[in-house]
């Protein structure tokens, strides 16, 4: 069963298994467009990359850096990744690419946007 954006919606049973997930790595979801497994990637490279830094005060623009990095080359380019402690944002996101929730103290906005091929005049294909 879809959605009205296309998205197929969760069962119960993918439901509970997320919250699970996130109580375990202790992330609270925000809101979220995004397939189930691909939402526990990215609670799961957060939360290591958060125990990872030294003294338990990572840097910021690293860990949004390796997120992006991350999911660009686990599911295609554009992903764009925005931590903090306190910010506002108003994003523009493809359908399933869509994931905001908290590490710790921290907030996490991950989403995804559209790709397009553009012709140079010698015919040439850039992104």
């Amino acid at each position: 069963m879809e959605n009205s954006q296309g998205l197929k919606k969760r069962s119960p049973a993918e439901e509970v298994k997320l919250a699970a997930a996130a109580i375990s790595l202790n992330v609270r979801l925000r809101s979220s467009d995004m397939p189930i497994d691909i939402q526990e990637h990215a609670m799961r490279c957060a939360r290591s990359l958060v125990d990872s830094a030294p003294k338990r005060r990572p840097n910021l623009t690293h860990l949004a850096r390796t997120l992006k990095k991350e999911f660009d080359s686990e599911y295609g380019p554009a992903w764009h990744c925005v931590v903090g402690t306190s910010f506002g944002s108003f994003v523009t996101h493809s359908p399933g690419g869509f994931l905001y929730f908290s590490v710790d103290s921290l907030s996490v906005l991950l989403f995804k946007t559209e790709v397009l091929l553009v012709m140079e005049p010698d015919g040439e294909k850039r992104l």
